[in-house]
């Protein structure tokens, strides 16, 4: 069977908003790759990339990860919708 996609038949939701938020932090994929991994989270560049590129689906533990490190909530990274 295969795997889920969006319309665009990218595999995630969030690899725009990963990109917006990470440059509205100021990081590059390896300082973001580095504060999760300081966080606990063994999330490499390698996965950023993937993700950002929509290569890649993402699992609730790197939502749990990324919705942690930006102080968003799930709802944002997956529709884009403020709180």
């Amino acid at each position: 069977m295969p795997k889920p996609r969006n319309s665009n038949g990218d595999k995630n939701l969030i690899g725009r908003r990963l990109i917006e938020l990470r440059k509205q932090h100021n990081l590059s994929q390896r300082d973001l790759a580095q504060a999760l991994q300081l966080a606990g989270y063994d999330i490499d560049k390698n996965v950023i990339t993937r993700i950002e590129t929509n290569k890649r689906y993402v699992t609730d533990l790197e939502l749990l990860a990324l919705k942690q490190i930006f102080g968003v909530s799930y709802e944002y990274l997956i529709e884009g919708k403020s709180e």
